[in-house]
């Protein structure tokens, strides 16, 4: 009896991906919170997931994320020089996906210790 490691792996390695590609678009919003005229951008990643699954549901990871997939960020205040950073709102969505990644790759490390325990026959 063969396994498919895509199956057997579920979402969390397109999550894990996904949430990594989301680290990098949320810290370039950090670093430019003082660039002028710079427009926040974040991903919508529970459309992401879904559109990863019914499309890419073969592949073991997510594709890069191309910059159409991305959506500008509306500000609750903005500034006058035109960046639509918000240092506070840009931090906690960074430490939330930052627990998210770290639930994914929990939840992944508990995926391989149980295909361990059933090669291993225990």
């Amino acid at each position: 009896m063969s396994i498919r490691v895509d199956e057997a792996l579920g979402v969390h390695v397109r999550a894990l991906d996904l949430r990594m590609q989301r680290s990098e678009i949320l810290a370039a919003n950090l670093a430019n919170e003082d660039t002028p005229g710079f427009k926040a951008r974040d991903i919508d990643f529970a459309g992401e997931m879904s559109r990863l699954n019914t499309s890419f549901s073969s592949q073991l990871s997510a594709s890069t994320l191309s910059a159409s997939e991305l959506k500008y960020r509306v500000p609750t205040q903005p500034s006058q020089d035109g960046n639509s950073v918000e240092l506070s709102v840009e931090q906690a969505e960074f430490s939330r996906n930052s627990m998210d990644f770290q639930t994914s790759l929990t939840f992944l490390s508990m995926k391989f210790r149980g295909l361990k325990q059933a090669i291993e026959g225990r």
